[in-house]
């Protein structure tokens, strides 16, 4: 199962994906980490696919991630006494929160927080922005709108309101009731949507606490504005390109992909580009040019991992995605231009010792030609910062902890082992290090490898040891 890539691939489980075999199958074809989408399958339906892939997981000695991706809160226009209208260029549309069934000239929108939110000027977007409204007059109760974008629209199209930031919490009633039940079954990742502000994330990390990480989809344009103080307080960040799509334009999502990868790389955080990877592989056994394009793109960037949703959850080539995947990412890979980029991308470590001693790892691996770096980690900082570096070996990262090493099946370059016998001995770690390392396949007898570690073993943050072995 040791992959021979570096750019993790992450996969969306749905009806095409649920059966034993076809999940064994994704796994073996490349899967890292598995998304299980709150949005559509009952609780029990994702219980059954997570009793697989801890079964899966167990039988391959792989450790793998599972991410929980929350709905969040869905903003739709209410029902048409006809089920549908035909809006016209120019006509004037009323919204309000009135429950009487709508027609060509009104509409329920039951969100007091978007009228509470907009002003005269702005843009409502419906139906994934293939209509667009101007907002003319409005209060606290209704709006006044002009038609810019025209065309059918139906019952409890969604709205999008890109030029504002609702009062609305990061939770919803059903997110908190899916979440409980996640965190009982032990997802490794909660993806939070509709994140606006910091201060969603910290709402998010109250309840969740330390029983899973938290990846934040950046999906609004008013996360754009704090993009930092967002990334900051996240564990894992996901580009969500499709929803930035919707309610930005779409020439802006190339550029702001490249600035949220960067600056996660440059904070340490794990980065994974999403949405129509691969989209036409839904029905068609390859990928256009343009999506193979798509994905080598992410990787060039430096992501940590590329994701696909409908491709593998809903698509008829669920496989063949993966395997088309793998190979574009290891084919980057090869490609000398991806080490100059990459090395390109130099960021200064923080003034600490443990970021002294990653940087100096990464250094000496390349000059003595190692074989490996072997990280142990009780929580995953270690292996992180050793990620952060992007060296041109594998990173071998040891700990004691499952939860921990399925957490970083989603980190560039991590191979994560669990081995229980840790402690502060270091002599007896190098040793551990040296036979995981051969027995893995990663070194060979003669090769040299670099180790790190902290002591005392356990305490975040404390890399404090570098140490060059010899494989016995």
């Amino acid at each position: 199962m040791i992959r021979n890539r570096s750019t993790k691939i992450v996969a969306t489980l749905g009806p095409s994906s649920s059966t034993r075999e076809r999940i064994a199958a994704l796994m073996l074809a490349g899967v890292d980490v598995f998304r299980l989408n709150f949005s559509h399958g009952t609780h029990e339906d994702h219980k059954d696919r997570f009793t697989i892939i801890r079964s899966l997981e167990a039988e391959l000695g792989h450790p793998t991630g599972i991410m929980l991706d929350l709905q969040g809160p869905k903003l739709r226009v209410g029902q048409f006494a006809d089920g549908n209208v035909d809006l016209k260029k120019g006509q004037a549309f009323h919204l309000d929160l009135s429950d009487s069934l709508g027609d060509a000239t009104r509409v329920q929108l039951p969100h007091p927080e978007i009228f509470a939110a907009i002003k005269p000027g702005m843009e409502l977007l419906l139906d994934d922005g293939k209509r667009r409204l101007l907002v003319k007059r409005c209060d606290t109760k209704s709006a006044d709108t002009e038609v810019l974008v025209g065309g059918g629209l139906s019952n409890n199209k969604g709205v999008n309101v890109p030029s504002a930031v609702l009062a609305l919490s990061v939770l919803t009633a059903k997110d908190r009731r899916d979440l409980e039940f996640g965190l009982a079954l032990g997802a490794d990742y909660v993806a939070l949507s509709f994140v606006q502000r910091p201060e969603d994330v910290a709402e998010a990390r109250k309840l969740i606490a330390h029983r899973a990480a938290i990846m934040v989809k950046l999906e609004k344009p008013s996360a754009i504005d704090h993009l930092d103080g967002i990334i900051e307080l996240s564990d894992a960040v996901m580009v969500a390109r499709g929803d930035l799509g919707v309610e930005m334009p779409p020439e802006d999502v190339p550029g702001l992909q490249k600035r949220i990868v960067r600056a996660c790389r440059q904070m340490g955080k794990p980065v994974i580009v999403a949405t129509q990877m691969l989209e036409s592989m839904i029905t068609a056994p390859t990928p256009t040019r343009a999506e193979a394009s798509d994905v080598a793109m992410a990787v060039y960037d430096g992501a940590d991992a590329v994701m696909l949703s409908a491709e593998t959850a809903a698509g008829e080539y669920p496989i063949e995605s993966v395997v088309i995947m793998n190979r574009i990412i290891a084919r980057v890979e090869q490609d000398p231009l991806y080490r100059k980029i990459l090395q390109a991308e130099f960021y200064e470590p923080e003034a600490t010792a443990a970021d002294a001693i990653t940087r100096a790892a990464k250094q000496v691996a390349e000059t003595i030609s190692a074989a490996v770096i072997v990280t142990f980690t009780s929580t995953g900082s270690t292996t992180l910062r050793a990620a952060r570096e992007r060296p041109i070996v594998p990173i071998l990262a040891l700990t004691p902890s499952p939860e921990t090493a399925r957490r970083l099946a989603q980190v560039w370059g991590v191979h994560a082992i669990v081995s229980e016998d840790l402690h502060d001995d270091f002599e007896v770690m190098v040793r551990k290090a040296i036979e995981i390392s051969v027995r893995e396949g990663f070194a060979v007898p003669g090769q040299r490898m670099v180790i790190t570690a902290g002591l005392p073993f356990g305490t975040p943050g404390a890399t404090n040891i570098l140490r060059i072995a010899l494989a016995e």
